[in-house]
């Protein structure tokens, strides 16, 4: 099945930048569909580009395909684990690197978005006015936050906010978080680094989104105003917009018959585990 065939129509924007205070960009990132996932590099002087760079290399043989399964991305993943397991001493060894993002999903002949996310780069989803975090934070201050030992708003400025407790390499073997969400036309997808999300207030991310109908406008600007405020990560924006979805709804009216099915606020859990699991010793 082609990419013609997909159960999601979209449009979609792109745009990354080193920041301000980093010489080298360690953020990967495929915009292609059906896949838009960003991935952070983590190790500094151990490569942590090489790292993200191995992750989305592996996701990007799906390019072009209608739609993906959890099967495919689960496979990916572990193919995507043993190759930076496997970076050469120099090369990358020791590194790791985040994952987050979406991929267009075909449920029984509807279009969903299937969510993915490993570490603290975000997944966002605008839709009917409503924007909310898809993704949850895989780190020390999210779980700090979710056991009630520190309020929300002081986590944007804890020192411990960029220690993460899951990724793909640097010691950790644990899963990803999985989401299934019924796509509607309209929807507009978030995918980003840190970078973004550490400089840009949820207040401002939405207001950017509203203000910029055309996705490359949107991604190019929210690239930009996290260097204004300051740029000092790597900064990487996609903004994925949906622009027709195949839906039992629509092929129910086509038959004169009444739709039935899940709700456009149905999101289901597929791991149930949205909550980050316990903390890694030292993170990372």
């Amino acid at each position: 099945m082609s990419a013609a065939d997909a159960p999601i129509a979209v449009a979609f924007g792109a745009a990354t930048d080193a920041g301000l205070r980093r010489r080298i960009n360690e953020d990967s990132y495929i915009a292609a569909s059906p896949l838009f996932l960003v991935a952070d590099g983590m190790g500094g002087h151990n490569a942590g580009e090489i790292a993200s760079a191995a992750v989305i290399d592996e996701f990007a043989a799906f390019s072009g395909r209608a739609s993906l399964t959890i099967d495919d991305l689960q496979a990916a993943v572990a193919a995507s684990r043993r190759r930076v397991d496997a970076l050469p001493p120099g090369g990358g060894a020791g590194a790791g690197t985040t994952l987050t993002g979406v991929v267009i999903a075909d449920i029984d002949g509807e279009g969903y978005w299937l969510a993915i996310n490993l570490g603290d780069s975000r997944t966002y989803r605008l839709s009917e006015g409503r924007f909310e975090q898809v993704s949850v934070d895989h780190s020390v201050v999210q779980e700090l936050v979710d056991s009630g030992q520190l309020a929300a708003e002081a986590a944007q400025r804890d020192s411990r906010r960029n220690v993460i407790t899951r990724a793909i390499g640097a010691g950790s073997d644990a899963g990803p978080d999985y989401w299934l969400i019924p796509a509607e036309e309209g929807d507009r997808i978030l995918v980003c680094s840190d970078g973004l999300s550490g400089e840009l207030e949820h207040e401002t991310l939405h207001g950017i989104l509203l203000a910029e109908a055309d996705p490359q406008s949107a991604a190019t600007r929210l690239v930009h105003e996290a260097m204004v405020r300051g740029g000092r990560d790597n900064i990487t924006a996609l903004v994925v917009d949906a622009l027709a979805v195949r839906s039992r709804a629509n092929r129910d009216r086509e038959r004169d018959t009444v739709p039935v099915g899940p709700t456009a606020d149905d999101v289901i859990d597929i791991d149930g585990d949205t909550l980050p699991r316990a903390v890694a010793t030292g993170g990372f």
